[in-house]
């Protein structure tokens, strides 16, 4: 819904000229209550970049939104190595998109009582929450109680999207028929059990959306032609900045920066930005081989995107889609990993280098 920009520019005392007419020509498929406009993030491009994956093999063009400097020609730069490497193994494992409504009953007896029902009647659970969309699959609940308090955990296959909107649906479908059928109630449908845009140890262990595996093989030669490094010294900086930096900080990302490639790859693809995250735990892990060559691997557990549903739609973001070329979500998730792995490597051979803060000076101001 826009609202009068001009007379919004007007009150506030602000010229918003240039955040008035962008997108202008694309509001039908903008969701944002209030609209008076649009702001625009730099797009750069990243590629080509070789993966091996379970859903594509071949080179493909990552696009990258970003205000930072540098980040760019890092990823650049890493799929550079990964396609002079033969390119990166890809793997994924669909958990599904998750919401956790949270109940209230009387007693520890009655908790135990409702779990029972709730796992005897996960059938009949299914067929009614699949009812609300012929696009959602369950595939499964899990529960924890404290004291007077039931949290589930409720597991969905949303086909193409990412699904947030279609699983809150299905979890008030699922509450209602919960009340009608054992009269217990529901407090909320989002009881943080989910757990959704927020840092989560059950998150980083179990999985949320799409786990992502990426690994390749390095050969000694191109580290030392490309990457102006050696692997010993990318292996000893990983240990003390992913491992054991990670560690003393009481960081979820035992990784050098998920978080750049995914937020970039993020906004230029229309995704819900606030997944980034879950996006930013995981881990980057290194060994140097007995000929030198460097093994190196990408694991992210809460992967949460979508070819279709809300930002998806817009013009621009599905033009940057169609950059990549790919038409389904898994093979956009692959791409993703690939590119996470190619921006790990740049960077951590950079910090081996001791070329970081140079490069920045050159490209980020």
């Amino acid at each position: 819904m826009r609202i009068d920009a001009d007379f919004v520019a007007k009150k506030l005392g602000k010229n918003i000229g240039n955040i008035i007419i962008a997108q202008r020509d694309d509001e039908g498929n903008i969701y944002c209550e209030n609209l008076i406009g649009a702001v625009v993030i730099p797009l750069g491009i990243a590629g080509p970049l070789r993966i091996n994956g379970d859903h594509i093999n071949g080179d493909y063009y990552v696009p990258l939104a970003t205000t930072e400097g540098a980040l760019v020609a890092s990823v650049n730069r890493g799929c550079k190595v990964i396609s002079l490497s033969g390119g990166v193994n890809v793997s994924l494992n669909r958990i599904g998109t998750t919401r956790g409504p949270v109940f209230y009953v009387n007693s520890l007896k009655e908790a135990d009582k409702f779990e029972t029902w709730l796992q005897t009647n996960e059938k009949k659970i299914a067929k009614v929450i699949e009812q609300t969309s012929s696009h959602l699959k369950f595939i499964k609940l899990e529960t924890k109680n404290v004291g007077n308090y039931i949290y589930v955990r409720l597991y969905f296959n949303t086909d193409q999207a990412m699904g947030m909107n279609m699983a809150t649906i299905a979890t008030q479908k699922f509450a209602d028929y919960v009340a009608l059928e054992t009269k217990t109630k529901c407090l909320t449908i989002a009881g943080n059990y989910d757990i959704d845009k927020k840092p989560s140890w059950l998150n980083f262990i179990s999985g949320r959306g799409f786990q992502g595996w990426g690994e390749i093989i390095i050969k000694e030669k191109i580290i030392n032609e490309i990457l102006k490094t050696t692997s010993r010294k990318i292996f000893d900086v990983w240990l003390a900045k992913c491992m054991i930096g990670s560690a003393m900080s009481g960081s979820m990302g035992f990784n050098a920066h998920f978080a750049n490639i995914i937020a970039a790859f993020y906004v230029a693809t229309g995704q819900d930005l606030a997944h980034v995250v879950e996006g930013s735990m995981g881990i980057t892990s290194t060994k140097v081989l007995g000929n030198n060559d460097l093994y190196f691997s990408v694991y992210l557990p809460a992967l949460m995107l979508g070819m279709v549903g809300g930002g998806t739609k817009l013009r621009t973001q599905t033009e940057a889609r169609e950059i990549i070329g790919v038409n389904k979500i898994e093979q956009l998730v692959e791409v993703l990993v690939g590119a996470i792995l190619a921006g790990e490597l740049s960077l951590l051979a950079s910090l081996a280098e001791g070329s970081l803060a140079k490069v920045h000076e050159k490209l980020g101001r």
